[in-house]
């Protein structure tokens, strides 16, 4: 039998793989690009963003992580496509960067807060890199407003099929995550020693008989969503087609109904025009027999020399 393994792009497999302190440190610091020896520690926090009223909104990260120097990264990985996932991200972040103030306290209590996005569909389709970082800067001159907030974005399907750089840390990472093949784990495994922590800790946790039900419970709920979207937008397809149909019908009925007006009209000023009555006379018939105004029936006499 073929070795089950978890695929990393999960969210339960993920969120496993980053409780590996020596994965976790690897990641952050290819995504980052900072040396991992300069990564001393690495906290993995509560994930509920805090509700100030009943009626805010609850956030929920799938990994939230602080360093030594007191950033908080907020780790999120998305497999069904969401077209607002910039704004998504701004409220998760804006919620964990104004949550760190309490009442009373001065503004330079505020850290470093960071977005990194693992995305399983094309945000930017304009675009052909799969990773970007984001920035708070001045329009023209590209200066820094202020560096306390950072988006980092991730796209699965852009990246490159054959891995032609094994010393881009971000791309050896990426291609870990979207990975299912043992080969490719291997493979990625010998490239760095952070991926190698990584997948060890996935056979382990795909071994696991508790964690792999809760895993597949996981993949389900992502299959069901997205059938569950998939059964709404051709519900809606078809409704559309139906609506467009019946207002086709409709429309047909009143465009046939105009030109046979139209048709009557000019054929009521033909057939009085036989008759020797003068333009004025006709114009008053079509006012009074068609309801027209004297502008209206001035343009259909117009139309008949």
């Amino acid at each position: 039998m073929v070795e089950f393994l978890m695929k990393p792009k999960v969210d339960f497999a993920f969120k496993e793989i980053m409780m590996d302190e020596k994965a976790r440190i690897g990641f952050l610091s290819a995504v980052l690009k900072i040396d991992p020896t300069e990564i001393k520690e690495t906290k993995i926090l509560n994930t509920y963003l805090q509700k100030v009223h009943e009626e805010d909104k609850q956030g929920i990260l799938d990994v939230r992580v602080s360093m030594n120097d007191n950033t908080e990264i907020d780790i999120e990985i998305q497999l069904s496509e969401l077209r607002v996932w910039a704004d998504r991200s701004l409220f998760y972040l804006s919620k964990m960067y104004t949550e760190q103030i309490k009442s009373g306290e001065p503004y330079n209590v505020f850290k470093k807060c960071v977005s990194i996005s693992i995305l399983d569909f094309i945000l930017f389709p304009d675009e052909t890199e799969f990773y970007s970082c984001f920035h708070i800067r001045e329009d023209k001159r590209q200066f820094l407003y202020t560096d306390k907030m950072e988006f980092h974005l991730i796209e699965l399907p852009k990246l490159p099929q054959e891995l032609k750089d094994d010393k881009d840390d971000i791309l050896l990472w990426a291609k870990f995550i979207s990975s299912e093949r043992k080969e490719d784990f291997e493979m990625l495994a010998t490239k760095n020693t952070y991926i190698q922590s990584a997948y060890k800790t996935l056979q382990v946790i795909s071994q696991d008989d508790q964690k792999r039900m809760e895993y597949e419970a996981r993949e389900k709920a992502i299959r069901d969503y997205n059938q569950g979207m998939l059964e709404a937008e051709e519900r809606g397809r078809e409704e559309g087609i139906k609506e467009g149909e019946q207002r086709g019908r409709e429309e047909g009925i009143k465009e046939g109904e105009q030109r046979g007006r139209e048709e009557g009209i000019l054929g009521m000023i033909s057939a009085f025009r036989d008759f020797g009555h003068s333009d004025a006379e006709i114009k008053t018939a079509l006012i009074k027999n068609y309801n027209l105004s004297g502008n209206d029936a001035q343009r259909f006499l117009s139309e008949i020399k």
